[in-house]
């Protein structure tokens, strides 16, 4: 046996016998490894744990923060300061850089820790079978060939290649998305079986619900299907949101543009015969005009506003640039189980006596009712036995826990206990009345499982029989066989209707039911054994099940429609079961759900598939690659995906979608370490709340975008057409950074607060392809510019020619652009558009903004340290001003309310 074999192999255990599997790993299934022979493949194929890929250091993730191009620019200028002597400056602008530094690398600071979750999912206890003993040793210490016993309410430890299995159950929901514990077997299986219906195998980090069973492990660590999974996820990178992408391209075309026009300035001045140092000056404070260095703080702060508005309505956001992707979403992949449905198994319909019943109410809370489907019916004997023999022949119970209740056992067993009891029967109260004295458990090979109740009836004394009551449930064909008659809605016995029973079953599995049969007999014997049930069994119903959608959810899927974004269904689920919930939650389009397997995925080229996702509503049977497929291939045709998910299998989607979303309630640690967000309601209805809260920040984005460009582009242009034209630099470039960085967030970040908009959900999504600067806000940001450099280089010509004070034709040239930068916030806000449409009597408030005018009042406060301050003086080459000095800033600042004006038309603020 060697490596490269057992890898071969990896894929195909399923369709290999036990024993051959048992002869190719060298081992006997009674036996188990020697003592020696574990060492040997201990020291070949190293422990039971996965392998996560080394990450960055802390050091080298912080110095990534400034591999950014308009950096660059930022830490050469400050470096050539530092050379020429001029330490203040240097030291602001690489203060400058620090701060943008330190701000991105808070914001990326929670390193990923999805594999390490992994590994925790599948570290536990195993019993081992070792030299001929049973043995308990850690999960970690398995090896390939070891022989593993499996008993209820063990995790599997490894994957394993069953070789005995009794009763055996086990949930493997966080792997593959099945909603119902699977059978297991050791039959042989297709070598093309999905892995959820792979039922000879069990796989790590799964739940063993009840039975037990033996199986040889033939996959350890990565090798394991949660290994692939954790592969998978290290292959793929956290991909860019669409803001980031955008600005990425903005940063590099304006970084192009800023060496540009830097060098023809500093070209242009040395041709003027001015000296270098100075035309160097000149050139630095171009470019750190050009340069929106507050941008990125803004972009962090309204983020984080975001997030916290988010946490309000249950999101919680792992990462920043979700909140923004989050209102670009174009397509929303959710997940089936516990995402868009409850994740508890509910009796929805009863077929007794000839009759057909609804039952009201979801989960495992006793709220609802039974209700004939045809009005006057009443509950018949054939319905109340149906019902008394789901609780009776049953091995769960239902228990409350701080309000919730909450099954112990099967699901499926679950569902049928709570379907009595909101008929009102109680389940301690029957167990008394007709206690249980043997039981068939219920197997694979037979399908059913029945119990033996004592009735209390008969006379001992007398040596009269006393009669046992028999209540058997299993799958329809099970029970079927074993019937002879039907229990009529009188209570009287007649002949079986097979046709009858077989259409009603028909029309629940098309629904999406699991159905179960129900039948009863008498026997004069404490005992009870298979041969015993074989014929003359009484039939009394059947109960169809589903875990059926939430209301909510049925809610949040129509608004999000309504939005423009597509809601898809990935499950690894039965196709069945999940079309018959896509059909109930509105997933149709032109009154179909097309729906496609796992199976005929795999059989798709790259072609095929693309325009399968985009026709499909349901993927049903999926493995994890072809959830991350199904993912690539939307993003590939330009969608902003948002991927939902609970399971371990679900985590490389997570993580490759443009938002991840995990469940905090039913999610495995794995998920919620892969996603960017979670829902901590568990609840389909709070993505849209986060979607329309993401939309509201994007908005407050481009208004901040719209404030802070037209600031740089009057800078620039001012100190350009100075070095053209021979001219004095109208402003330094350390008080082009006091402008750009503390004026402007002080000012800007008053807008991250701006409310939603009620016709925030009406619109389409935005097309991600759209660049951060459209025609229309490229408009605006020109116009204001221009008006800009209008103040700055007209104020300071004017004040520099009449008075001949350089400090303070710069100072008044800065308070008179900060006058126009007022009226341009007021214009751009809540606030100011509501005192427009006040005073054209459209409505009758005008919406309070405490921040934007906490914002004003801040900006002013640092203004007047700015100008009258010494030590600002010195500092940033500033003068102080008058009173009337001040008050001719403010007059050349009012015609910004005219420009302001003629921007909204260009290009109204969302």
């Amino acid at each position: 046996m060697t490596r490269t074999l057992e890898k071969s192999q990896a894929q195909s255990w399923h369709a290999q016998p036990a024993d051959l599997v048992a002869r190719s790993l060298d081992v006997d299934p009674r036996l188990g490894l020697s003592a020696d022979e574990v060492a040997r493949r201990r020291e070949r194929y190293g422990p039971n744990e996965l392998k996560a890929a080394p990450g960055k250091s802390p050091l080298v993730r912080f110095l990534l923060q400034f591999h950014q191009p308009l950096l660059y620019i930022l830490l050469i200028a400050g470096t050539v300061k530092a050379f020429l002597g001029s330490w203040v400056n240097a030291w602001v602008i690489w203060g400058v850089t620090l701060i943008n530094a330190i701000i991105g690398y808070v914001q990326e600071a929670k390193a990923e820790s999805a594999i390490a979750a992994l590994a925790a999912t599948v570290q536990t206890e195993a019993t081992v079978v070792r030299d001929g003993q049973t043995v308990q040793v850690s999960s970690a210490e398995l090896v390939p060939g070891d022989v593993v016993k499996l008993v209820s309410g063990d995790k599997v430890p490894a994957d394993l290649r069953l070789v005995t299995a009794r009763n055996l159950q086990i949930s493997e929901s966080a792997l593959t998305g099945e909603s119902v514990a699977v059978e297991k077997c050791i039959d042989l299986m297709a070598e093309d079986a999905p892995l959820a219906d792979r039922r000879n195998m069990a796989y790590a980090g799964s739940f063993v619900t009840s039975g037990r069973g033996r199986g040889v492990v033939v996959a350890i660590a990565n090798d394991t299907e949660t290994g692939r999974i954790s592969q998978l996820m290290q292959r793929q990178t956290n991909l860019s949101t669409p803001l980031t992408r955008k600005f990425e391209k903005f940063s590099k075309t304006l970084l192009y543009f800023i060496l540009a026009v830097a060098a023809l300035t500093f070209v242009v001045g040395l041709g003027y015969g001015n000296p270098w140092p100075d035309m160097f000056e000149a050139a630095v404070a171009l470019a750190v005009s050009a340069i929106p260095e507050g941008l990125p703080a803004v972009v962090t702060i309204t983020l984080a506003i975001g997030v916290s508005r988010m946490a309000r309505r249950h999101a919680i956001i792992r990462k920043l640039p979700a909140v923004e992707a989050l209102g670009s979403a174009t397509v929303i992949c959710s997940d089936k189980t516990g995402t868009l449905t409850e994740n508890q198994m509910t009796v929805q319909e009863i077929y007794a006596g000839g009759a057909a019943f609804f039952v009201t109410g979801t989960g495992y809370s006793p709220v609802g009712a039974i209700q004939p489907v045809e009005s006057g019916q009443p509950m018949n004997p054939a319905l109340t036995e149906c019902l008394k023999a789901g609780l009776l022949c049953n091995e769960s119970y239902l228990e409350q826990d701080d309000g919730q209740w909450q099954m112990i056992g099967d699901p499926t067993e679950g569902a049928l206990i709570v379907s009595a009891q909101k008929a009102g029967f109680e389940m301690a109260t029957l167990k008394a009345e007709l206690p249980r004295i043997d039981f068939i458990p219920f197997e694979s090979e037979h399908q059913y499982m029945a119990t033996l109740h004592s009735t209390g009836e008969g006379d001992r004394g007398s040596g009269a029989k006393q009669y046992r009551l028999v209540y058997a449930k299993g799958s329809v064909e099970a029970i079927l066989s074993r019937c002879d008659r039907a229990l009529s809605a009188s209570g009287t016995l007649q002949p079986l209707d097979v046709a009858a029973i077989q259409r009603q079953v028909e029309s629940m599995t098309e629904a999406g039911m699991r159905v179960l049969a129900f039948a009863t007999t008498s026997l004069a014997q404490d005992t009870l054994d298979p041969p015993d049930i074989d014929t003359g069994l009484t039939f009394l119903g059947l109960q169809g099940m589903i875990d059926p959608p939430r209301q909510e959810a049925v809610r949040a899927v129509r608004a999000c429609q309504s939005a423009g974004i597509q809601v898809k269904m990935i499950t690894g689920d039965h196709i069945g079961t999940a079309t018959a919930i896509a059909r109930q939650i509105g997933l149709q389009r032109d009154g179909q759900v097309q729906a496609f397997t796992g199976q005929a995925l795999a059989e798709m080229d790259d072609r095929q598939l693309a325009n399968a996702v985009e026709d499909g509503s349901v993927f049903a049977r999926v493995a994890p690659e072809q959830k991350l497929r199904l993912v690539e291939a939307l993003q590939a045709k330009g969608n902003v995906v948002a991927m939902t998910g609970d399971g371990v299998n679900d985590a490389p989607a997570l993580r490759q979608a443009d938002i991840g979303t995990a469940m905090g309630r039913a999610g495995t640690e794995v998920a919620k370490e892969a996603a960017d967000m979670i829902l901590t309601d568990d609840n389909f209805a709070s993505i849209e709340a986060a979607v329309e809260e993401g939309r509201t920040v994007y908005r407050n984005l481009l208004k901040a975008i719209a404030f802070l460009l037209p600031v740089n582009g009057g800078e620039s242009m001012s100190i350009l057409i100075s070095v053209l034209l021979n001219r004095a630099l109208p402003i330094l470039s350390l008080q082009v950074l006091w402008m750009n960085m503390i004026n402007s967030i002080a000012m800007t970040v008053p807008l991250s607060f701006e409310p939603k908009s009620e016709r925030v959900m009406q619109r389409p999504p935005r097309n991600p392809r759209e660049p951060l600067l459209n025609r229309k806000l490229l408009m605006r940001v020109l116009l204001v510019s221009l008006f800009n450099w209008i103040v700055i280089f007209g104020v300071f010509e004017w004040i520099h020619q009449t008075m001949d004070n350089i400090a303070l034709a710069r100072t008044m040239a800065i308070q008179a652009l900060v006058a126009g930068r007022i009226f341009y916030l007021l214009s751009i806000s809540e606030l100011g558009l509501g005192l427009v449409d006040k005073l054209r009597g459209r409505v009758q408030q005008i919406p309070p903004a405490p921040a934007v005018l906490a914002g004003i009042a801040g900006a002013i406060a640092l203004q007047v340290l700015f100008s009258q301050w010494s030590v600002m003086n010195r500092l940033f080459a500033t003068a102080p001003l008058s009173p009337e000095q001040w008050g001719i800033c403010l007059l050349i600042g009012v015609p910004m309310i005219g420009v302001a004006a003629i921007a909204n038309r260009l290009h109204p603020p969302e």
